[in-house]
């Protein structure tokens, strides 16, 4: 009776352990490394929010694995997200990361390499994130994208005299690149670059000196999150009225802080690559599914959420649930897919996003303040890869 009892029990842990290493096998565990907490915090909530109602709308499934998020607070700090993508790598055994803002992004990149972890960069727009680790994909977009085409277009709108207000930090850096040159090559002048400490920023003294430097349009880049004080400390210094014109990348008006900002925002022209008002089925289905589960306006930094779980998704059904890093990030190269800012593909080459970039103005809708695209410049590419390839 003794021998039976052990082997009934040893039969029963064996049986115990086989149904683990099933589970674990049948489980894949996506590592969320986003900026909940601290200085952007605004940034992880929509990033979260885009995650949450993607896999809400399809499925905690796929190619017949469970998904399992993993998700971490990096609290705006690079050496925490590090840490972090470390514990994930390590203890949680994640096989995909989603990674954040760039120097989240730019930290993690080593572990990605070493690892051979596919990894989702869903907020930075920062051009040479992507080159940090043959391992990343980007599902968001480039400051490039936005500041090329807005440098052009402005130029040939009425800018002559511009005055730059930058964050300072790279993303910051790279607007200002793109934007000089495309500007000043279509016949305008930049007069003054001006950068602001990005922690805690008092924009007031700054748009006294543009101010003072009497340009007729104010090319501006601060990031999501805290373009609500930029616009209130714009029109308390005057500049509006002094017939500034206000032009810049999307961050400026953003959809997450357009419904606090004063009407004096109208008519203030932008190039971005979403807007809650975007005219397409898709997108008025995305809104409406968004604002429900989450609460609040989804903007562009939603989708870098939202589409990059499409990209881990879609690259997940190529390779039949096999989660090895080479396997993966050659099925996430060359995707092609309609999301709610309009058609986005991987280009192959760079593993960056290309997608339509559009001319908005702020005007008020149906009672609130929305960016209503006027114009449109399809499948744009990444300029600063591009230009290295053609030299």
């Amino acid at each position: 009776m003794l021998r039976r009892a052990v082997v009934t029990a040893a039969g029963v842990l064996a049986a115990s352990f086989a149904a683990s290493g099933a589970l674990a096998q049948d489980t894949i565990k996506i590592g969320i490394v986003q900026s909940l907490t601290g200085q952007l915090t605004a940034v992880g909530k929509q990033v979260l929010g885009g995650v949450n109602l993607y896999v809400q709308q399809k499925g905690s499934t796929v190619a017949g694995k469970k998904i399992e998020l993993v998700v971490k607070d990096d609290t705006t700090v690079p050496d925490v997200a590090k840490r972090l993508a470390q514990e994930l790598i390590v203890n949680d055994k994640v096989k995909i990361l989603a990674t954040g803002i760039t120097p989240a992004s730019f930290a993690i990149a080593p572990l990605a390499t070493q690892g051979k972890i596919p990894s989702v960069i869903m907020v930075s727009g920062t051009s040479s994130a992507t080159e940090r680790s043959p391992y990343m994909v980007r599902a968001s977009f480039t400051l490039g994208q936005q500041s090329g085409i807005i440098g052009e277009w402005a130029a040939k709108n009425g800018s002559k005299k511009v005055v730059i207000v930058q964050s300072d930090w790279a993303p910051g850096a790279e607007a200002t690149q793109v934007f000089t040159e495309s500007f000043t090559k279509a016949g305008g002048q930049v007069v003054e670059t001006l950068k602001v400490p990005l922690a805690n920023p008092d924009f007031s003294p700054f748009l006294q000196r543009a101010r003072d430097a009497n340009p007729d349009t104010l090319f501006v880049f601060v990031p999501a999150g805290q373009a609500g004080l930029f616009a209130k400390q714009f029109i308390e210094r005057g500049l509006d009225k002094a017939g500034i014109r206000l032009i810049g990348p999307g961050d400026i008006t953003d959809d997450d802080d357009l419904p606090r900002m004063n009407e004096s925002i109208l008519g203030t022209v932008t190039a971005g690559h979403y807007s809650a008002y975007h005219e397409s089925p898709t997108n008025k289905e995305y809104v409406a599914a968004f604002q429900k589960l989450n609460g609040m306006r989804p903007n562009f930094i939603s989708l870098g959420g939202y589409d990059g779980m499409h990209v881990i998704y879609e690259a997940l059904k190529k390779t039949n649930g096999n989660t090895d890093g080479d396997a993966l990030i050659n099925a996430m190269k060359g995707l092609k897919w309609e999301s709610p800012r309009g058609p986005i593909s991987i280009d192959p080459e760079t593993r960056d996003i290309v997608q339509n970039i559009y001319i908005r103005k702020v005007e008020k809708r149906d009672g609130e303040l929305y960016n209503i695209e006027f114009a449109t410049f399809e499948a744009v590419k990444d300029p600063i890869k591009a230009a290295k390839k053609t030299n």
